[in-house]
Formats: structure tokens, C-alpha cells, sequence
């Protein structure tokens, strides 16, 4: 699929359409590799057997030109039609006044929740062989709320937000995923040692929430141990839940532990909506060589089809990736190869075809 110049043309999969369901959901092709990786993912999913049409929106710095904002209304306006969509990384114009597009989408769309499965992949070498863990990470308060000044020259404030309100929903979500996807313990960092009162508030609101579930373990670890204990061994941890900040640090890091934040794909849920998209940037001194991996945006739309229940198209999807990375012969560059975003996209493809 080539992405026209019209934002709001749909564009329709091409191919054979054996499934009785029809989808439609938002593509946000992004900006540097984003077009790139999310053309790799569309590929992928055409090769399912899913009826899917997209509706292609374009945000980031390559829109702002012409709409004078990188998030016009009619992204936002398109999810919420849709429901559901798969985001490219997008680049926020440094030095114009401009929040993060990451941050006023999920805050627009009230994505609360940050979901990153880390698993081991076989074929690429790390410490690691068996780590299958999950960040749960909350996507609207803590350090990331927005809320900063200056109160004297040289001297800037930045408030780290925690609320009950959001953080019920956050422990609610974490503990439900667990449930759902039978794990068995849910660790939850924090800082109440330090920050009594905003970590204090966290840690008793989670807590609050596990009386509810009994036969998930509860695991409480200060912050900087956790980390520690995640560097030493991740094959200890099931479902971590953390705050916005802490949870987006553990998150790059977990995804280092088995291989680089191309492997890692993402997703943010709120009421009734999810955007699904994988945590690395936009990385323009390498956008249009054709070089990019594409596997973490690939894998984000394996995690979107089990979340909208096409859980056989999703493992489908999962197992071709695990397939031609145990081969070890199409590697992109980040990964030491030379395969293109081309070359890898087209052995997914292929190895889809053994995986019914």
C-alpha cells in the first residue's frame, strides 16, 4: 500500500479475503522510518486472512506546514470513529511550542495504559534465552503531566502528578492482563521510601486493588532495586507495574535485555480505544534507505489482532517472526545483518505461509 497524499483516503488490503470479519482501523504512517516500518506492517497483516481497510491518517512534523499543528483533530477524530490504530513513529518539532505527539494523543484519548511484552527471540544473542515479562506503565500523569515553569531565572519546576483516580484504573488494567493472560505475580515499583506522599498514594492505591486478586502475587520493590534486580536476572518478573516515568525507563531497558527496542512491540489502551505502536523513534539519518527494522511495528499489529480477539492471526504473525529470526539468515542491520526492511518484511510474508 503506497499512502496517498489525502489523509483521509481509505485504503483497502489487497489480496485473497477468507475471513467473514471486516476491520477498519487508523493508520498513523508517522514520520523518518515510520511510512517505511508501518508499510512493512500493513504487508504483513494483507497476508492474514483478515478483510482490513485502512484509514491513513498523517501526523508528526511532516503535517505541521501545512496544518500548523504535528496532531490535527481529524487523527484524533479518526481513532475515535475507529476504535483502533496502528501509529509509525512520529517526530514533534523541537523548539516551536509543540507538546510531544506521544504525550497529547494519549492524553486526548485518555490511553492510560502503556502495555510492553518483552519476550527472548531465538536467533538473536543475548545474556537472556527465557525472559517473557510485561511493563505496564501509566500513560497520562507523573512527570510527564505537562506541568512545569520557571520560577526564577536558571530555576525550573516540573510536577510529578499521581492520582487515586489514575492509578485505580492503572492496577486495574495490570491486574486484569494478568489474570487474562494467566500470569502469576505482578511486581509494582515505587519510591515511597523518598516520595511519602505521591509513591505512598500509589503503592497503597495498588495494593487497594490486589485484595481483588488472590491468586496473582503481589511483589513490592523500591524503584532502584528493581532495575538492579531486572539488569541481574528479568527472568524473575512477570507483569511489572510502574508510573509514567519510572515505566518508561524500565520499559527501554527490559527491551535491551532481549535485543534493542526494534523487537519490542507496544500498545495504549484507554475506554474503548487502543493505539498500538512500537517504542522507538522516528530515526531520520537512516529514513528512506530501506534499512530499518521493521519487526517491533510488525509485532504491535500481532498485539493489536489479539486484542481485538483474532488471537490465531496474531500467534500467526508472532511465529513467522520467531521462524525467520531462528533462521539467523535475514537479519536487518541493528540486529548484524544486511537484510533490508524489504528483504524481512517478504520473509515474514513467507514464513506466514507455513504458519496456519
Amino acid at each position: 500500500m503506497q499512502a496517498s497524499a489525502d489523509p483521509d483516503r481509505n485504503h483497502k488490503l489487497p489480496g485473497k479475503r477468507r475471513s467473514i470479519m471486516s476491520y477498519q482501523f487508523t493508520l498513523i504512517p508517522g514520520d523518518g522510518i515510520g511510512p517505511e516500518v508501518t508499510q512493512a506492517a500493513v504487508e504483513v497483516m494483507a497476508a492474514c486472512d483478515l478483510s482490513i481497510e485502512w484509514d491513513v491518517q498523517h501526523a508528526g512534523a511532516t503535517v505541521v506546514a501545512a496544518e500548523g499543528t504535528p496532531l490535527p483533530p481529524r487523527v484524533l477524530a479518526s481513532i475515535q470513529r475507529n476504535r483502533i490504530a496502528l501509529k509509525g513513529p512520529v517526530t514533534t518539532p523541537v523548539g516551536e511550542g509543540f507538546t510531544s505527539v506521544n504525550v497529547a494523543l494519549r492524553k486526548a484519548l485518555n490511553l492510560y495504559a502503556s502495555l510492553r511484552p518483552v519476550r527472548s527471540l531465538a536467533g538473536i544473542a543475548t545474556p537472556w534465552s527465557q525472559v517473557d515479562l510485561v511493563v505496564v506503565r501509566e500513560n497520562t500523569e507523573g512527570l510527564y503531566c505537562g506541568l512545569e515553569h520557571l520560577v526564577a531565572p536558571g530555576v525550573a519546576v516540573a510536577i510529578r502528578l499521581l492520582s487515586r483516580e489514575a492509578t485505580l484504573r492503572l492496577a486495574r488494567f495490570a491486574y486484569e492482563y494478568a489474570r487474562t493472560e494467566r500470569r502469576k505475580k505482578v511486581t509494582v515499583g515505587h519510591k515511597a521510601d523518598v516520595v511519602r506522599l505521591a509513591d505512598g498514594l500509589f503503592l497503597d492505591t495498588v495494593k487497594e486493588v490486589s485484595q481483588d486478586y488472590p491468586l496473582i502475587q503481589t511483589e513490592v520493590m523500591t524503584i532502584d532495586n528493581l532495575v538492579m534486580e531486572l539488569a541481574l536476572d528479568p527472568t524473575r518478573f512477570d507483569v511489572i507495574l510502574l508510573d509514567n516515568l519510572f515505566g518508561d525507563i524500565a520499559s527501554d531497558m527490559a527491551a535491551g535485555l532481549v535485543g534493542g527496542l526494534g523487537l519490542v512491540p507496544g500498545g495504549n489502551f484507554g475506554p474503548g480505544m487502543a493505539v498500538f505502536e512500537a517504542a522507538h523513534g522516528s530515526a531520520p539519518d537512516i529514513a528512506g534507505q530501506g534499512v530499518a527494522n521493521p519487526i517491533a511495528v510488525i509485532l504491535s499489529a500481532a498485539l493489536m489482532l489479539n486484542h481485538i480477539g483474532e488471537r490465531r492471526q496474531g500467534r500467526r504473525i508472532e511465529d513467522a517472526v520467531r521462524t525467520v529470526l531462528e533462521e539467523g539468515k535475514v537479519l536487518t542491520r541493528d540486529l548484524g545483518g544486511s537484510t533490508s526492511t524489504a528483504e524481512m518484511t517478504q520473509a515474514i510474508v513467507e514464513a506466514l505461509k507455513t504458519e496456519r
